[in-house]
């Protein structure tokens, strides 16, 4: 008798809870807000079953519960209130308030102070002969802004600056007996003089020294070096030329922060941060090398060209199509290679030539027998520079090849997060399993980098893949956006032109089910569209931030309809290939 009361005393709980109204609200997550901007967005999830209405207008709410609602606010107070009613009829409202303020306009300085002192490149700097820094000081108008060491800062126009008085500007060049750098990482040191004679006086935090009269000369360590084409860096990092093999010698001319400027040739400079190399002492400087012999051979599963240095010196290597190609620049290499001898064994390797395209940058251009890219990998084997090849599949089929399957985020790296509060971890690996099974119903040999919720660094997934070398990389992602209703659809992304087809081709059959096209994106830094070895496309699946699209992922049977979709783009990509 006491078990069965119990038993209706729970269920009577459950149905009052299921009963009660509830708004569990995203964004915004503060009921008082305060902002500039006139376009908001209102998300979150409510009871299942319940209705929506925000200042008595339904709001559509999806089979999962989420809601999300674009707001245009006026001038000063708005309020909203969100009311849940359920299916009894019970209602709840939450009341959400904004207060809209006016662009906040730049205003001029009328105390004496120094609002900010900004500098480029940012970062403890080591600098050479001819580097500039270029400086900007917000402080009073008309004021003697100067350094240390006397140069002065100029002030600006307003038609030149953010509309105010008061903004001074200069580019300080490194001079060859220079007078404010030494030897020693100091802090620079800005000296003001007001209109009414007051001293102001400021330092940086960064420290900046002049390079010692000899380069420093540094050596490739570590798993994946890389060179960078600049200072500037987004989510993705900095814009990388490529990855580098171990011991390649490099000539430092300057350091910014943690990365060193290394010069590549007469004309090219890039970074490298400084994880990836380690100084070489007492060790001649003299990163540069004659060329030697070059040959052409193939063995049972590749096509190699060779190069004979006298040292490891750094390169860059991109893909040509339409005839495809592959470009290799040696930095610091001069010519003096007076045949090539090319091998019947080879059979991807149309033929291989070079050039001195300027006086310190050799170019090895290898002419391919096929349209489509398969992929190569660029390593030294002693000081002998050796480009690997890879063949094209001998049918165009998928059960003829590997495919390897990334499951993007995992462990502690979550991925973006739905309105419902899904993970994107959770979702890529459900797809990469799906994919996987559709695969190998098929016959496809299939390499996954993670079967389950486990932490996996991308460097480690890069190397992964690497050594596992399938013929293809499917990477697998969801998007996200802070705007939950315009953006959404999926899209393909790819980083080499040789690859670009594949991407093209899944993203055409994947669009074929309805859903918005989010566009083909190319160049794109993700670590894993760096591989060169094989053909990759990374997918941004659907929008996990768009409620429609985070329903439809976690609908079983819009996922299998997907991951059919992406086989058939590579079946279609297979048939087009030559």
């Amino acid at each position: 008798m006491y078990k069965f009361l119990l038993l209706i005393v729970i269920f009577v709980a459950v149905r009052v809870q299921a009963q009660t109204p509830l708004i569990k609200r995203v964004s915004p997550s503060k009921t008082q807000n305060t902002t500039t901007k006139p376009q908001q967005f209102i998300t979150g999830t409510v009871c299942n079953g319940c209705s929506l209405t925000i200042n008595k207008e339904p709001v559509h709410v999806w089979p999962t519960g989420a809601f999300a609602i674009e707001i245009q606010l006026n001038k000063g107070d708005n309020s909203f209130d969100i009311t849940v009613i359920n299916a009894k009829g019970i209602r709840e409202t939450q009341q959400i308030f904004y207060t809209l303020l006016p662009e906040i306009s730049a205003k001029e300085t009328t105390k004496p102070t120094i609002e900010y002192w900004s500098i480029f490149p940012q970062g403890d700097l080591m600098l050479q002969v001819g580097d500039r820094i270029q400086m900007t000081v917000k402080t009073l108008p008309g004021c003697t802004v100067q350094l240390e060491n006397g140069f002065e800062l100029q002030e600006i126009p307003v038609s030149d600056s953010i509309g105010v008085k008061g903004v001074y500007k200069a580019e300080y060049t490194v001079g060859e007996k220079d007078n404010l750098l030494t030897a020693s990482p100091l802090p620079l040191k800005l000296c003001i003089t007001t209109p009414d004679d007051q001293l102001i006086e400021a330092q940086t935090r960064f420290r900046y020294s002049k390079m010692p009269h000899q380069p420093i000369l540094l050596q490739t360590t570590g798993k994946m070096p890389y060179l960078l084409i600049g200072l500037g860096e987004d989510r993705l990092g900095g814009a990388k030329i490529g990855y580098l093999d171990s011991l390649i010698r490099l000539k430092a001319i300057g350091k910014t922060g943690d990365k060193y400027c290394v010069q590549l040739s007469e004309k090219r400079k890039a970074y490298i941060e400084e994880k990836h190399v380690q100084p070489v002492l007492n060790a001649p400087f003299t990163p540069g090398s004659i060329t030697g012999n070059m040959r052409v051979w193939g063995d049972s599963s590749f096509d190699y060209t060779s190069l004979v240095l006298t040292t490891r010196l750094p390169y860059q290597s991109f893909q040509e199509i339409n005839p495809s190609k592959i470009i290799i620049e040696v930095f610091g290499a001069s010519g003096n290679t007076n045949w090539i001898t090319q091998l019947q064994t080879a059979q991807e390797i149309e033929s291989v030539q070079w050039k001195q395209t300027e006086t310190d940058v050799f170019r090895i251009e290898i002419s391919l027998k096929h349209k489509q890219h398969w992929g190569y990998t660029v390593y030294y084997q002693g000081n002998t520079l050796m480009i690997r090849v890879k063949r094209p599949p001998l049918s165009n089929t998928l059960q003829q090849l590997t495919i390897g399957i990334d499951a993007g985020h995992g462990g502690s790296n979550k991925g973006a997060f739905g309105l419902t509060g899904v993970m994107e971890k959770e979702m890529t690996l459900l797809l990469a399993k799906e994919l996987e099974e559709v695969l190998l119903t098929d016959g496809i040999k299939v390499i996954m980098s993670r079967r389950n919720d486990t932490t996996f660094d991308n460097h480690d997934r890069y190397l992964f893949f690497k050594e596992k070398n399938p013929d293809l990389l499917i990477s697998l992602h969801l998007n996200s956006s802070a705007d939950p209703i315009n953006i959404r659809g999926t899209g393909t992304y790819y980083k080499h032109i040789g690859f670009k087809s594949l991407a093209q081709a899944v993203l055409k059959e994947i669009t074929t089910i309805g859903l918005p096209e989010n566009g083909l994106v190319g160049n794109f830094n993700f670590l894993l569209n760096g591989h060169t070895e094989f053909p990759n496309v990374l997918i941004e699946t659907l929008y996990l931030s768009h409620p429609e699209e985070e329903y439809l992922m976690l609908q079983p049977d819009f996922r299998k309809k997907m991951v059919l979709q992406i086989k058939k783009g590579l079946e279609k990509w297979l048939e087009a290939c030559d």
